[in-house]
Formats: C-alpha cells, structure tokens, sequence
C-alpha cells in the first residue's frame, strides 16, 4: 500500500475514532451522573437510617458503604449499557455483538427481577408486621410468665424472659414469609435454580404444621412430666423414706434425698415418652427408631435397679443379722458381699450386658469360692480330721480287741 492509500484509509476513519471518544466521554458523564444522583438520593430520602432499622446494616457506616456500593454497581452498568455502542463505532462487531445480546437478555430479564424484588420487599415487611403482633400479643396474655412461674426459670432481678413470646414471633415469621418468598422464586422463571428452591421451602412449609404439634407436645408432656415428678416426690417424701433410707445405710454427714432422686427418674421417663411421641410425629425414621429401642429397653433398666436394690439392701439386712448371730464382723460382711456380687450380676443379666461373659465371670467367681472355701476347711481342719481319725482307728482296734476275746472263750 502506497503512502496516498494509508493517508486515505486513515483520514476515512478519523470520523469513527472521534465519534468513538465521543461516545466513551457520554457514557462517563452519564455513569458518574447516575453514580452521584443515586448516592445522594439515597442518603436525601434517609436510606442509611432504614437499613440500620432494617438490620440490613449494623451501624451508620455499613449502611454508606452499602450504597456507595449500590451505587458503584449502577456505574458499571451504565459503561455495559454503551459498550456495545462504543465497540461498533469503533468498527468492533465481533466484539460488540455477544455484549448487546448478553446486555439485551439482562434487560429482557429485568423486569422478572424487579418483581421478584418487589414481592420480597413485600414478603419481608408483611411477615415484619406478623412477627411484631404476635410478639405484642403473646407478651400481652403474658405466657412467659406463666411458663416462668410453673418452671421456676427467672432471671436475676426476678424478671421473665420473653422466650415464648420471641420463639412464636419468628415462627408467625417464617409460615408468613415462605409461602410469599415462593411466589417471587416463581416470578424469575429461572426453572433450575427456582424449582430447587420451591421444593425445599414447599417441604419446611409442610413441616411447620409437625413441627408446632411436636413442641406442643414437648411442652404438655414436660409440664406433666413436672407436675408427676414432683407429687411422686412429695409422697414418697410423706412416707419417710428418706428417714428409712438414711438410717439403713448409715448416712450421717449428707443425707440422701431419696424421694427427689425417684421423682426425677419418674419425670424423665414421662419426658422420654413424649420426646418419642414428638420424634414419630416428626417423621424422623432414624431417631424414632432409637426413640422406640430405649423405651423397650427402659423395663430392662427398671428391673435391673430394683434387682440391686433389693441385694443392696437385703444383703445389709441378712448381714446385719448374721452379724448379731454369730458376733463376727467377717462373717456379716461376707453375708454383705455375697448379696451384692449376685444382685450385680443379676442385674448386668437383666440389661444383657455381654451374657456369656458375665456368666462365665460369675461361675468363676463361684468355683473360686468354693475352691477356697474348701481348701481353707482342709488346711484349717486338718488337725481336727486328724484327732477324729485316731479316734475312729482307735475305737475300730478295741471293737476287735474285744470280738477276738469273745471268740477265744468259746
């Protein structure tokens, strides 16, 4: 190319690098135009105060640097907007055009978005206004103080905490904004990632109604749960009990309170129950399996305590009278001992704790006080058994002493 040609093709294009700088110096202006006319109004109609009332910030600052933010993205996007533009004057088509169609999608799209955004909006404020009138109305029949006072639970100066009163409020939240939050899910039209979404909020929403008759239960079967424990407590306790308890086992610097210690076993297996029953109405297949194996387990348990309770104190009693019988210590504590090692093992048999090994440890145990019990007779006895057999041999040599007088005299 002659130098007439480049000069040519250099002044004809001159008009589109110019009108490209153009454009590139309009698309700046209107982008800090727009940058600075959406920060200011933001801050001009309070918006820093009410996300901070929102809890969409925590303090003054975070809420500026949310909308510097908001307002940083809406410059860019004013430059997406122009590049198509910008890139064709430029003579760019290959670049220009998967820009313009991506920008056109976007904005196809949009109006999808802001609905989405507006149904949210909605959502949030509705179930706002729900959760605050539920909280107004439970702290007005006053609940937590009626929980508070059953419960015993108060804080330090003697005030009730609001747990019932938040714990519904948040609730009234969630059935309120699910269903709305659904419905903007629906308005994207954004098939693989709403219907996810859709399934997973529609099964929290079909839960809701099992879940307020589990806690309903938890909470009528731990107030009958207290209320048994503690009549079980008090009328054990009328019956001296604890007197008899403490008497027997010889408790004197700290008294067992046995009639509590059996209330609250009643309370917490009353409380089991209604744990399982909440469990099943849950769904839950693997905790109401293992819900179901601990109550069939329970009678196992009840037994096996009352199996030791009887040796413990039975061996006291017979050892007790051994030991008046006989005004040997040893030998009452033996009596004790025995009585104790067979209500143990008895028990580890109820609970089927490793029946072959305690078995066999028990037979061993057996046969290893036998063996000891005969070997110390032997050795202990050994000079009685010798006296007694000298006494026999004795006897048997004069029986036939005499035999033989009698047959020499006829």
């Amino acid at each position: 190319m002659d130098l007439a040609g480049l000069w040519a093709s250099l002044a004809a294009s001159i008009p589109a690098i110019i009108g490209g700088i153009l454009l590139i110096l309009i698309a700046w202006i209107v982008a800090v135009l727009v940058k600075k006319a959406v920060s200011k109004g933001l801050r001009a109609v309070g918006l820093p105060g009410r996300f901070v009332k929102w809890n969409i910030a925590e303090t003054e600052d975070q809420a500026e640097t949310t909308i510097d933010t908001i307002a940083q993205i809406l410059y860019y996007i004013v430059w997406v907007l122009f590049l198509p533009g910008i890139f064709d004057t430029f003579g760019l088509a290959s670049i220009a055009t998967p820009i313009r169609d991506m920008t056109a999608n976007a904005l196809g799209f949009l109006p999808s978005i802001v609905g989405a955004i507006i149904i949210m909006i909605v959502a949030v404020v509705v179930a706002r206004l729900v959760k605050q009138l539920v909280y107004s109305l439970v702290k007005t029949v006053n609940i937590d103080k009626y929980v508070a006072k059953f419960t015993g639970n108060k804080t330090a100066d003697g005030q009730t905490a609001d747990t019932i009163a938040n714990v519904l409020s948040y609730v009234a939240y969630i059935v309120v904004f699910i269903p709305i939050a659904v419905v903007a899910l629906e308005t994207l039209g954004i098939s693989s990632i709403a219907t996810p979404i859709i399934g997973v909020l529609n099964s929290i929403a079909a839960a809701i109604p099992n879940i307020l008759v589990a806690v309903i239960l938890l909470g009528v079967g731990f107030a009958i749960a207290k209320v048994i424990g503690e009549l079980v407590q008090n009328l054990l306790a009328g019956t001296g009990l604890n007197n008899l308890f403490n008497r027997e086992t010889g408790a004197t610097t700290k008294n067992i309170n046995v009639s509590e210690i059996i209330g609250q076993v009643v309370a917490v297996v009353i409380g089991l129950f209604f744990t399982v029953e909440a469990l099943n109405v849950l769904n839950l297949a693997i905790l109401n399996t293992v819900g179901a194996a601990i109550i069939a387990y329970l009678p196992n348990v009840l037994i096996a305590l009352i199996i030791l309770g009887l040796g413990i104190f039975g061996g006291r009693f017979v050892g007790d009278l051994v030991n008046k019988a006989t005004q040997s210590k040893w030998v009452g504590a033996i009596v004790k001992g025995v009585f104790v090692v067979f209500s143990v093992f008895m028990a580890l048999d109820q609970l089927n704790f490793a029946n072959n090994i305690v078995n066999m440890a028990f037979l061993f145990i057996i046969g290893g006080l036998s063996v000891a019990f005969a070997l110390s007779f032997g050795l202990g006895g050994r000079d009685f058994a010798k006296k007694q057999l000298e006494k026999l041999d004795k006897k048997i040599e004069e029986e036939s002493g005499q035999n033989n007088n009698n047959i020499d005299q006829f």
